[in-house]
């Protein structure tokens, strides 16, 4: 029996997952994959929005803000990488102004701090390698970047040290409720709770509507992306869009945590909640619209591409509420963009919803928010030499590209939910995250997981389940 179950384990469900932890309550959290951020939270834009494009008045607009001043904070307590790099809307002629000033004006009414409009001097004084077409832009200060599964993967860990429950490769099959729910999952195990939060992403709806009655649908929303080198990632500071479309933010360029550039998505309305495909018309028309904004992205400097989906609602807002008809049951779906930047403000708010449902909370006093991940390379080197005295596995590197030694590994692999894959090692602490995107150090990693986990090699998977990497010995 749970006080709370969380099906989805994306940064929605991991934020409130984490948030419940805080409180003296059995919490579980399930996820159909065999390991958390596996949706939209591990492919997207990795930005932290300034929230300067909701619609005022909206819950976007509410939690984006909210949720982008906690955000900093948050990466600290749970060594997640974050950096506030600011933000550029450029434009390029007079109608592209006018809607800078009507998104300034937006978002000064949404309490975004710090806006401010520049001429063409002043954005190419910031960004000198954009487009001289460019004639003005509007700066938000306070949007920042993130590692996007790095966060949502320490959330979780951290509920986890706290007492909540993680259940992996646990697909709901059906939910019925009499007094409690009672949720059966793929393994034929059936568990109880109070309460209910559904955060399953594209499959919300789904979800919803095993115990609910219809009230809303999830088109899933694609997007494709370049993964540039880091002989790219000092092109362009801040995070550079054009001026937003009706199918969202457009065309980004942007650097990322860790030093590469990143360009795209683009937005295409689909059917398939599992379509992560790209295709080469995809990505040509993505590197033609970015060209606008600069043209001294070298796209031969590519070193992976991908595609992820985003959970577009048929309503034009979050829907962040109790069913209607099941009480108990709270949906917490369509979170699109800006759904990252708005999670740690979206899992409060579902406290107060629980609260408004009738559940009491008391303070869970031995909760800990800190959840320490060692970044070998950012260290001193008298700190570096402390701790391969300690523990020399940290003084063998394993990912040259990335420069991750052993120690870490083995670190992120003991903490991992199960039966880790060679990605989500990557997705942990980045080996294979390179220029080589894993083609030396992939199958060392292997051998690691092999030998912590006491596995046998043709057991390890590449990402899901059956991705499976080698069918046997050769000789």
């Amino acid at each position: 029996m749970y006080d709370v179950a969380i099906v989805g384990a994306g940064v929605v469900g991991a934020s409130i997952f984490r948030e419940l932890t805080k409180y003296n309550l059995n919490v579980v959290i399930i996820e159909k994959e065999n390991d958390v951020s596996m949706g939209a939270s591990r492919a997207n834009s990795a930005i932290v929005h300034a929230g300067y494009d909701p619609q005022i008045g909206t819950m976007m607009a509410e939690y984006n803000v909210k949720g982008n001043e906690i955000f900093e904070g948050l990466c600290k307590e749970l060594s997640v990488p974050f950096k506030r790099n600011g933000s550029l809307i450029i434009g390029f002629n007079d109608e592209d102004m006018k809607t800078i000033e009507l998104l300034c004006k937006n978002g000064r009414a949404n309490k975004v701090k710090g806006l401010q409009i520049l001429n063409r001097e002043e954005t190419l004084e910031k960004e000198p390698n954009l487009e001289s077409t460019v004639v003005g832009a509007l700066y938000a200060p306070t949007g920042g970047i993130v590692g996007p599964f790095e966060y949502t993967i320490a959330l979780v860990e951290n509920g986890l040290i706290n007492g909540g429950i993680v259940k992996i490769s646990s697909e709901v099959m059906g939910i019925s409720k009499d007094e409690n729910f009672k949720i059966k999952l793929n393994s034929g195990e059936v568990i109880e709770s109070k309460y209910l939060i559904n955060a399953a992403g594209v499959y919300a709806d789904k979800i919803h509507n095993m115990v609910c009655k219809e009230a809303f649908k999830i088109i899933p929303r694609k997007g494709a992306y370049y993964v540039m080198d880091k002989s790219q990632g000092d092109l362009i500071s801040h995070t550079i869009f054009q001026c937003p479309s009706k199918l969202g933010k457009g065309i980004l360029v942007t650097p990322t945590v860790h030093g590469n550039l990143l360009v795209g998505p683009d937005a295409i309305d689909i059917e398939e909640r599992e379509d992560v495909s790209t295709s080469m018309e995809e990505l040509e028309a993505i590197r033609e619209v970015a060209m606008k904004t600069t043209t001294k992205v070298n796209y031969r400097e590519s070193i992976r591409n991908f595609a992820g989906l985003r959970a577009n609602s048929d309503r034009h807002d979050f829907i962040i509420e109790e069913a209607e008809d099941v009480k108990g049951f709270i949906d917490v779906a369509g979170i699109k963009s800006p759904g990252l930047s708005s999670s740690p403000a979206i899992a409060l708010r579902v406290i107060e919803i629980l609260k408004e449902c009738g559940m009491s909370f008391k303070a869970n006093k031995n909760f800990n928010p800190i959840r320490k991940q060692v970044h070998f390379m950012e260290l001193s080197q008298e700190e570096k030499n402390n701790l391969i005295k300690k523990n020399p596995s940290y003084g063998r590197v394993i990912c040259r590209c990335e420069s991750i030694t052993e120690g870490e590994i083995i670190e992120c692999i003991k903490r991992s939910f199960g039966n880790i894959s060679l990605d989500g090692v990557k997705r942990r602490c980045r080996p294979g995250m390179g220029r080589c995107q894993g083609g030396f150090c992939g199958p060392r990693v292997q051998e690691i997981i092999s030998r912590e986990l006491n596995k046998n090699m043709v057991d390890i998977t590449l990402d899901k389940e059956d991705s499976y990497i080698l069918t046997g010995k050769t000789k």
